[in-house]
């Protein structure tokens, strides 16, 4: 796969679809090469590259960060923790997993109850799904529980007065995840694991059909 063909929306979705049930790289992995790129290409290639391979680890990194500047503010936390759940609601993996695990414990005490959190069957025209298919968080629209926790994360922000302190500290995660994905070099496992990922998503559409 060539990173430096893809653009910056193709990259969104591709983290908005794949899956970050999996563990964080190890961190001699993580830490083991640098190099500056040769070229504007070669690095707009690389920092692509190493988001998608690194996501979990970086992911890991800005919640620490994020962390370590609200140690003061037990609030802020609350808060941080409300905006990273409603931004990890946009990712089709996390959102189907989070919601099968809430169905699956809420069916231990009332199964009725269960019953009603499945999602609405999709409708099918000769053997094909009608529309893309909508994704739903306990039998609900995503976007219901998004907006809940953002709004919920904001009206503690705004309590907590911690605004200027989580823009100071995401910035310092996200620079140093820049950094780190500007000049951590690619190895072979991130190229094999961007292959597989790709045979994953055609196999899927293919499937679909």
């Amino acid at each position: 796969m060539d990173w430096g063909n893809v653009t910056a929306e193709d990259l969104i979705d591709a983290l908005r679809e794949v899956d970050w049930s999996s563990p964080p790289r190890p961190l001699s992995e993580f830490f083991s090469r640098f190099t500056v790129p040769r070229s504007s290409s070669k690095w707009n290639s690389r920092l692509k590259c190493n988001l998608y391979y690194y996501r979990t680890n970086y992911f890991i990194l800005i919640v620490s960060v994020l962390i370590l500047g609200f140690l003061r503010r037990p609030l802020a936390i609350v808060a941080a923790l409300l905006t990273a759940l409603s931004i990890a609601f946009l990712n089709d993996s996390f959102a189907g997993t989070f919601s099968e695990k809430v169905t699956r414990t809420v069916r231990q005490f009332s199964p009725h109850l269960a019953a009603k959190m499945r999602p609405p069957l999709t409708p099918v025209i000769r053997g094909r799904p009608s529309s893309k298919r909508a994704i739903y968080i306990c039998g609900r629209p995503r976007w219901v529980f998004v907006l809940i926790f953002s709004s919920a994360s904001f009206f503690l922000w705004f309590v907590s007065a911690g605004l200027l302190t989580v823009l100071w500290a995401l910035a310092i995660g996200l620079l140093a995840t820049i950094l780190h994905a500007s000049f951590r070099t690619p190895n072979l496992k991130a190229r094999l694991n961007t292959f597989r990922e790709e045979f994953r998503a055609v196999w899927r559409n293919y499937s679909e059909l």
